[in-house]
């Protein structure tokens, strides 16, 4: 479930992508299939967006609903139910949850040790309290659970913590919180890891390695002030957003029977429940989320399905680097179901990180979706609109032709069936290769002089191997399946319409449906520009004239070392954001690193830095020109020539801006830019 705390990204749209070609495949071949799910809405980081905002958390998390649901229904996402965690039914099925572990005591109170920022005044929850992680020493992680080696603790576990709201060092406060014994279900989660052969095996290792490490009772309650549903009968304690969050699945599937709470608990206690989820969150949905249900009485999900993480070019998404796109940037750019033919194209069953590397992104639609697929039904339909006036009579019995073809959408529904969907449309390709490589082969454009009948026949097969190719390609490209069978007079086929009986029939005008990515050339820039908030300005222990800056830039913290202090005070520098260059090789200025360098105007002795309201972590760009993601020395930055004029930095009269709002400071023209 997305946190509704934000846009959604490509890295989002791989497992809704994944799970819809799962659903549509499923009723394709007539099982009655529900998809459900939510925005993921409580938790304190909704709660300080909100007030940062000036706003309330409902108005956050409906805003989010509402860019979310545009950016599914741009990609070709199909929800039966998309819902929210902040619903009545999902209060009431949390509140039935805990009053059932509560009455077979498996829950219990005691005093925790938690920590504490004394200058926010307030317990940090674990998405506002970072450092490194206690198993692997990975930096940057978050005090729930690691994102490299998927441990699970509590935040006061975490080396070197700090606040990520105030870059505080956190202390250590006690208050009375709920706990689930989660270590009473060891023996039953490992017969049902035992048991179940849905399972990926690499999650099966991970398990059987945390079973045996042992269990630790769950802390599920979380002190206010916090957005969610305050836990019955307490004062200042809320449900910890990893206890209700899951339960949305429950309240979305009771949203398509409209609130019937009894009637929902009824019906998924009788149905095969398929989630699918990321690698990052696999300690909460095969450990905390089966135990809960174990204990309240509720069906078992009969299959976790967990893809990897979503690189970009082969490297981690990130702003600064260009290869951080939204739902709605991507969609902007691209037709939304070439993300679903790629997806398809690098999405198995294994638990492996997948790539969208543009370069292959490009070539695999244009060689494959347009230049296979989309050119075979093209090339067949347009020749029987042009040469025998859109008829279909007779049809080639070619049998050895049609039992392999036949064969191999077997092996496409056994491969859909295990979300294979890389063989799945591999097999799908090879269909269409065949059926060009048949077309070309007996050369219809000539037969048709020489042989009409023959002609039609030979078309007519082609014809056929078009219409089963718009029912097994449909799951991946919804859209180009309709208009194909749209093409054909046809709708709504299902796979139990496959057969090569399609005959006796007048076809639409053919149309053109894929279209090349066209190769776009962009004049690269050698800086890339971020914007960073200043933390703290702090003096240089061996030098007068120097500050180290500790920096926030969205996604990371940096330290740079800047020669500002006889200019501005620390005072006047602490909160403000400034432009860095974020690809310069760090270098040690007088014993200290610094990871970058802040940009500030200089004429007449004067000193201007590039103060800005932009966001940490921002890009500042020169124009349409490309920042870029290679490692600089500080030799190929002052090649640049970068001047103010008319109060805008220009650099060959490109005009610096972020987020397209030019960046302004008050100095005289020609003034050159450090």
């Amino acid at each position: 479930m997305p946190y509704a705390n934000g846009p959604l990204h490509v890295g989002h749209l791989v497992e809704y992508i994944q799970t819809d070609i799962f659903v549509r495949f499923l009723r394709s071949i007539g099982e009655k299939a529900v998809y459900c799910c939510a925005d993921d809405t409580h938790g304190t980081p909704i709660q300080i967006s909100a007030e940062k905002e000036g706003i309330i958390p409902e108005e956050l998390i409906s805003r989010y609903h509402q860019q979310h649901l545009r950016d599914f229904t741009s990609f070709l996402i199909k929800f039966d139910s998309y819902y929210s965690t902040n619903s009545k039914e999902n209060r009431y099925f949390s509140d039935l949850i805990f009053q059932r572990l509560k009455k077979k005591n498996l829950l219990y109170k005691k005093e925790v040790e938690l920590s504490y920022c004394n200058k926010c005044k307030r317990f940090l929850p674990d998405r506002y309290i970072k450092g490194k992680c206690p198993k692997c020493n990975a930096p940057e992680q978050y005090g729930d659970v690691c994102e490299k080696c998927n441990a699970a603790y509590k935040t006061t576990d975490l080396i070197d913590p700090f606040c990520t709201v105030c870059s505080g060092t956190p202390s250590r406060k006690t208050s009375n919180h709920y706990f689930f014994k989660l270590s009473e279900f060891s023996d039953k989660l490992k017969e049902w890891f035992e048991q179940n052969k849905n399972l990926q095996p690499e999650i099966t290792n991970y398990l059987k390695n945390w079973l045996k490490e042992g269990l630790n009772d769950w802390d599920i309650s979380r002190d206010g002030p916090y957005f969610g549903f305050k836990i019955p009968d307490e004062e200042n304690l809320y449900y910890y957003v990893w206890l209700d969050a899951p339960v949305g699945y429950i309240s979305s599937f009771s949203n398509i029977l409209d609130g019937d709470v009894n009637k929902a608990e009824k019906e998924w206690n009788s149905s095969r429940i398929i989630h699918f989820i990321g690698k990052d969150i696999i300690y909460f949905h095969f450990l905390f989320w089966p135990a809960m249900l174990l204990g309240a009485g509720f069906t078992l999900p009969e299959n976790i399905n967990v893809h990897g993480f979503l690189t970009v070019n082969k490297e981690k998404m990130s702003k600064s680097r260009g290869t951080f796109f939204t739902a709605e940037e991507f969609a902007s750019k691209y037709n939304p179901e070439y993300l679903r033919f790629h997806y398809a194209k690098v999405l198995s069953r294994k638990l492996a990180d997948i790539d969208l590397d543009f370069n292959d992104f490009r070539n695999s639609i244009n060689n494959e979706l347009v230049g296979n697929l989309g050119n075979f039904c093209y090339r067949v339909l347009s020749f029987t609109n042009k040469f025998l006036d859109s008829e279909v009579k007779e049809i080639d019995n070619n049998k050895e032709l049609i039992d392999e073809i036949n064969k191999k959408i077997e092996n496409i529904k056994k491969s859909y069936n295990e979300i294979n969907y890389n063989d799945a449309l591999r097999e799908i390709l090879s269909i269409s290769d065949l059926g060009n490589q048949y077309f070309q082969k007996n050369e219809p454009w000539k037969l048709i002089k020489e042989d009409k009948e023959k002609a039609r026949k030979v078309v007519g097969l082609c014809i056929n191997i078009v219409k089963n190719l718009s029912i097994i390609i449909e799951p991946i490209l919804p859209n180009f399946s309709e208009k194909i069978q749209q093409q054909l007079g046809l709708e709504n086929l299902r796979w139990k319409d496959i057969d090569f009986n399609y005959k006796d029939k007048k076809i639409n005008t053919a149309e053109i449906i894929t279209n090349k990515i066209e190769e776009i050339a962009e004049e690269e820039f050698p800086l890339n520009l971020k914007v960073a908030e200043i933390i703290e300005a702090k003096d240089h222990p061996s030098a007068d004239k120097l500050y180290t800056l500790q920096l926030n830039l969205g996604a990371e913290k940096r330290q740079i070392v800047a020669g500002v202090k006889q200019v501005y005070s620390k005072e006047e520098l602490e909160g403000k954001k400034i432009i860095i260059v974020s690809n310069l090789k760090p270098a040690k200025l007088r014993g200290i690193e610094s990871n970058g360098m802040l940009l500030a105007a200089e004429a007449d002795e004067k000193i201007k830095i590039l103060f800005n309201d932009g966001k940490p972590g921002d890009n500042a760009t020169f124009g349409k020109l490309k920042n870029s993601a290679k490692q600089i020395k500080y030799d190929e930055f002052a090649k640049l020539t970068i001047v103010v004029k008319d109060k805008k930095v220009t650099c060959n009269d490109h005009i610096l801006t972020i987020n397209g709002k030019p960046v302004e400071v008050d100095i005289k023209d020609n003034a050159q830019i450090h």
